[in-house]
């Protein structure tokens, strides 16, 4: 099986995990937004998830598709420069990816819709380019 999510990432996001974002990196966004919104349900479920990544790494494989852009380095560049739109110049988005920069990724809103979807954007970019 070809590896789309990083089992070190998710770790590595996991530090901030009380905000959700390793939940949104294995394409869980509801839990994501949760653990945002709660602290990553009081530092509980934060915790247990410590256990939890390598599961959410293995469904995350089956159900992303593998290919040319790269889902780790689009993350990191969503999390750290997403207001930026250097995660959708990445990504080939060039027209959005330029609003986002001028706009603070569409005034926080695009960003955080980014942090819902991204992985799915990802998905379909990497099918229709083989």
């Amino acid at each position: 099986m070809v590896e789309t999510h990083s089992t070190f990432m998710g770790y590595l996001l996991w530090v901030f995990g009380f905000t959700g974002a390793h939940r949104f990196y294995y394409g869980r966004p509801i839990s994501g937004t949760i653990y945002f919104f709660t602290l990553g349900l009081l530092f509980i479920g934060w915790i247990v998830d410590l256990f939890l990544i390598p599961s959410m790494e293995r469904s995350a494989a089956l159900r992303f598709r593998p290919g040319r852009i790269d889902y780790s380095l689009a993350w990191i560049l969503l999390t750290f420069l997403g207001v930026l739109g250097v995660h959708r110049m990445y990504m080939g988005k060039w027209v959005t990816g330029v609003l986002y920069m001028l706009t603070g990724g569409f005034f926080l809103i695009g960003y955080i819709y980014d942090f819902w979807t991204l992985n799915d954007q990802i998905t379909v970019l990497n099918a229709s380019n083989g």
